[in-house]
């Protein structure tokens, strides 16, 4: 199924919270932006934002796995983590992304993935995915950031592709009463519920050495990102 909607990024105000990078450069697709980092042949980050609209689109999967183009060195191709017992795991993740045939497909760019490990990627992972979907369908739309934490590493695959020890994601919902709660899991299989991955925004900017929401006012910024606020989020 493929869905004819417009292809142009949907915010609730046009707003543009893009973090600061750490490591990498930015790489701004249709609907979602990377920070690609060239010696750890990946995306430190992949930020948009999460409509409903963009998680009803009905658009399916496309499996093209390819080359970004926008890379300007060190690309990976397709078949770069064959045989190497992880999973290519996206960072935006396709069903995000069902808006259209452009969202879907960029999705798959090789820039978007990250060695996950199965267990991982398909489990606990994908668990977090699913509660943020949730959660962007209950408020009417979230940012969201994610990436691998790229300051060390749990082994390197063919090419010097580093694989990741954990990965964290973040969601935000602006407004008059603005909130956010941020995630850190290690890159293994956990039956742990999704709540007992929640750490503060702050915590994740320390791990990573990237300022995330910094277009916020300081006070605000400070005020939520400071703390691990399960208030108004389903967990």
């Amino acid at each position: 199924m493929v869905s004819c909607a417009k292809e142009e990024p949907i915010t609730p105000d046009g707003g543009d919270y893009t973090p600061t990078t750490s490591k990498g450069y930015l790489i701004r697709h249709t609907y979602f932006t990377l920070s690609y980092s060239n010696s750890d042949r990946q995306s430190e980050f992949a930020y948009y934002y999460l409509s409903p609209q963009s998680i009803n689109g009905g658009q399916s999967r496309t499996d093209d796995f390819r080359i970004d183009p926008k890379v300007k060195s060190n690309s990976v191709s397709s078949t770069a983590y064959q045989g190497s017992g992880y999973d290519r795991g996206h960072l935006c993740p396709a069903a995000d992304m069902a808006l259209n045939l452009t969202s879907m497909s960029e999705t798959f760019y090789m820039s978007n993935m990250s060695p996950m490990v199965p267990a991982f990627n398909r489990g606990i992972w994908s668990s977090i995915e699913s509660w943020v979907r949730e959660s962007a369908l209950s408020n009417g739309g979230l940012y969201v950031v994610t990436g691998p934490i790229l300051n060390g590493n749990c082994g390197v695959l063919s090419g010097g592709i580093i694989v990741p020890c954990s990965f964290y994601k973040i969601a935000f919902k602006g407004g008059s009463n603005p909130k956010i709660i941020g995630f850190i899991l290690s890159n293994s299989g956990s039956s742990s519920p999704v709540r007992s991955f929640a750490v503060s925004v702050d915590e994740i900017e320390k791990r990573t050495g990237i300022n995330f929401f910094p277009q916020l006012e300081d006070g605000v910024e400070n005020q939520i990102e400071g703390v691990v606020n399960y208030g108004g989020w389903n967990l």
